[in-house]
């Protein structure tokens, strides 16, 4: 049972990780929040984590409920949400940047850590449905509280990302963060394609 846990801890943790494009992320905050004292930003930085936790556990216990709702299978889903989490890493790649959140945002916000940062830069469509899948595929009890803690730890490791932004642009440059950004859509497009091949498999074999 305890081995059960952190294996999927420990996978649930990478793949929230990667999920959540951490140098994307790093890249938008320091843009969103250039010129903004230090105290600002660790607010910033904890709502934003608290608010993209809120909605990714809902996200993960919702995915059941809507598939029953609209009358979807989850190799169905799988096969879509795969498709667009493809995408999105193909705009990691290419650019640097996911393709639903590549703008700041054109007035002034008085408040920006749940949107734009908590929603879409940190969780956009593709990360919606990637949660909503690898939620309904954990069905034990040991598999579900580890998702859960991976899903924090992930948060957690992007919050400590975010506070230590300043250092990691002055580290690695502009050119830098890009380049990390590139390597994680690298590493996402891969996990698109297992989650695609999942549901193929699935749906042929269910036929």
């Amino acid at each position: 049972m305890l081995e059960t846990f952190f294996t999927t801890y420990i996978s649930s943790t990478i793949r929230f990780l990667f999920l959540l494009a951490p140098f994307f992320v790093v890249t938008m905050f320091l843009a969103l929040t250039r010129g903004l004292p230090a105290s600002e930003k660790a607010s910033i930085i904890r709502r934003a984590c608290v608010s993209a936790f809120i909605l990714g556990v809902v996200l993960f216990f919702a995915g059941p409920l809507l598939f029953n709702a609209i009358g979807i299978t989850l190799n169905s889903f799988r096969i879509g949400a795969g498709s667009l989490l493809f995408l999105t890493a193909i705009s990691l790649v290419t650019s640097g940047t996911r393709n639903h959140a590549t703008g700041l945002p054109e007035e002034d916000r008085d408040d920006i850590a749940v949107v734009p940062l908590a929603i879409p830069v940190m969780i956009g469509p593709a990360t919606i449905g990637a949660i909503m899948v690898y939620g309904a595929e954990l069905k034990a009890l040991p598999d579900v509280a580890g998702g859960l803690l991976g899903l924090v730890s992930g948060l957690l490791i992007l919050a400590v990302l975010l506070r230590l932004s300043g250092y990691l642009e002055k580290a690695l440059g502009k050119t830098g963060l890009n380049i990390m950004s590139k390597i994680s859509g690298l590493i996402l497009s891969a996990m698109a394609a297992e989650i695609v091949l999942t549901g193929i498999a699935g749906f042929i074999a269910a036929t």
